[in-house]
C-alpha cells in the first residue's frame, strides 16, 4: 500500500517590498525640526518676557492709583512711589512740575519732560479730595513757559486749602516761580536759580534770506494787521509798539501777582521784575521766597502745617507719566536734571511763535 503524500505547505505571500527613500527626503525631515527648535526658541523666550512685561506693567498700574486710598483713582497718566513713612496714614503728597510748562497733555507710553497743566491741575484736585493727603509739597523744576498754562496751574494752586509747600530745585524761573506764588510757604536750595519775572515772545524774520535765495512769499489778507510778526517779513514800527503795549500788559499782571502773594510793593517788585534771575539768597533778600533749605525740610513743614503727628507717609506723583514710561524706563523719572531741563527740545508753543511766555529762555 503505497503511503499518502503529504500535503505541501500552502506558500506564503512575497513581503511587500518597500520602496527606496528618495534622495534627501531624510534630509528635508531633519530641516523641518531643526527649524521648529529654532522658532520654539525665539518663541518661548518671547512669551516669557511678554508675561513678564505684563505683570510689571500691571503691578505699575496698581501702584500708580495706590496712594489714593479711600478716594478715587488717579488719573491713569500718574506714576506714582513711596517715598518713605508707613504704608497708610496720614500722607504728605509730593507733585513733580518738571520741564516747560505747557498746556496740553504731553503723556503717553513714553516719558515726557514738560510740565502740563493738563496733567498737573487734575492731579491737584484729586490730592485735595482726597482725606489721607493732608499736606501737598510742589517740586518745582521748570524755567517757566506758556503765560495761559502758567496762570491755569495758578489758580488751581489758588484754590487748596490744604497746606502747600513749595519747594524750588534747580530752577524755578519765570512760569516756575508765577505758580509757586500760590504757596503757603516757599524753599529753595541755596543755588536754584529763580525770578525771571518777565514775558517774551519770539517773531523770527526771514525776509533778508528769502530775498538772497529769490523766495517770494504772496501773503493775502483781510485787515491790515492780519500778518503782523509774520516770518516773511519785519515788524512795522507801529507793529512793534502795539505788541509792546501787549507785552507790558501781560508784564504787569505778573508783578501784581507778585506783589499780591509775596506782601510786596509795586516799588519793591518793580526793582527784581526786569527779568533776572536771582539765586535763592539774593531772592531771600528781596523777599521773593521764605526760606533756604531742601526737600527735606518742605515735606517736614509739610508734615507740620497738616498738624500730622508722627512720621508722615510721603508719597511721589509724576503727572504725565504712565505706568508704561515707567516699566520701559526702568525705574521712575530723574526728580530734576538741570541739563536736560535746559536741553528739553520744547514741543509747540514753546518754539518761536506768537504765544505769550513766562519762560527764562536765554
Amino acid at each position: 500500500m503505497t503511503a499518502p503524500t503529504p500535503p505541501s505547505p500552502t506558500p506564503r505571500p512575497a513581503p511587500r517590498s518597500r520602496p527606496a527613500p528618495a534622495a534627501g527626503t531624510g534630509g528635508t525631515a531633519i530641516a523641518r525640526w531643526t527649524l521648529l527648535g529654532v522658532a520654539l526658541g525665539f518663541l518661548l523666550p518671547a512669551c516669557g518676557l511678554s508675561l513678564i512685561a505684563f505683570s510689571c506693567f500691571a503691578g505699575l498700574a496698581l501702584s500708580s492709583s495706590a496712594g489714593m486710598a479711600g478716594a478715587a483713582a488717579v488719573a491713569p497718566q500718574v506714576y506714582s512711589e513711596h517715598v518713605s513713612g508707613p504704608p497708610t496714614g496720614p500722607t504728605v503728597a509730593i507733585v513733580q512740575v518738571t520741564g516747560p510748562i505747557v498746556s496740553a497733555s504731553q503723556s503717553g507710553p513714553t516719558p515726557t519732560a514738560v510740565a502740563a497743566a493738563d496733567d498737573i491741575i487734575p492731579l491737584v484736585r484729586r490730592l485735595e479730595d482726597d482725606p489721607q493727603v493732608k499736606a501737598i509739597v510742589l517740586h518745582i523744576n521748570s524755567p517757566g513757559g506758556s503765560v495761559v498754562a502758567s496762570d491755569r496751574i495758578y489758580q488751581a494752586l489758588a484754590q487748596v486749602d490744604k497746606p502747600l509747600i513749595i519747594y524750588m530745585d534747580e530752577v524755578a524761573a519765570s512760569g516756575g516761580y508765577y505758580i509757586s506764588l500760590a504757596g503757603d510757604s516757599i524753599i529753595a536750595t541755596p543755588n536754584t536759580l529763580t525770578g525771571s519775572i518777565g514775558v517774551i515772545a519770539v517773531f523770527l524774520n526771514a525776509q533778508g534770506l528769502m530775498e538772497k535765495i529769490g523766495v517770494e512769499a504772496q501773503v493775502i489778507t483781510a485787515g491790515e494787521a492780519k500778518d503782523m510778526g509774520s516770518i516773511y517779513r519785519g515788524l512795522k514800527p507801529e507793529e512793534r509798539a502795539y505788541l509792546q503795549n501787549l507785552m507790558t500788559q501781560v508784564h504787569q499782571h505778573f508783578m501784581e501777582v507778585v506783589a499780591e502773594n509775596r506782601d510786596l510793593s509795586m516799588a519793591q517788585v518793580q526793582e527784581v521784575a526786569d527779568g533776572r534771575v536771582f539765586l535763592a539768597p539774593v531772592a531771600l533778600e528781596k523777599g521773593l521766597i521764605d526760606a533756604l533749605g531742601y526737600e527735606d525740610d518742605a515735606i517736614a513743614k509739610a508734615a507740620k502745617m497738616g498738624h500730622i503727628a508722627g512720621t508722615p507717609r510721603v508719597v511721589r506723583y509724576y503727572p504725565g507719566y504712565s505706568p508704561l514710561a515707567a516699566l520701559l524706563r526702568g525705574a521712575a523719572p530723574s526728580t530734576g536734571n538741570p541739563l536736560a531741563t535746559a536741553l528739553t527740545p520744547w514741543p509747540e508753543p514753546l518754539g518761536p511763535s506768537p504765544t505769550l511766555l513766562y519762560i527764562w529762555w536765554p
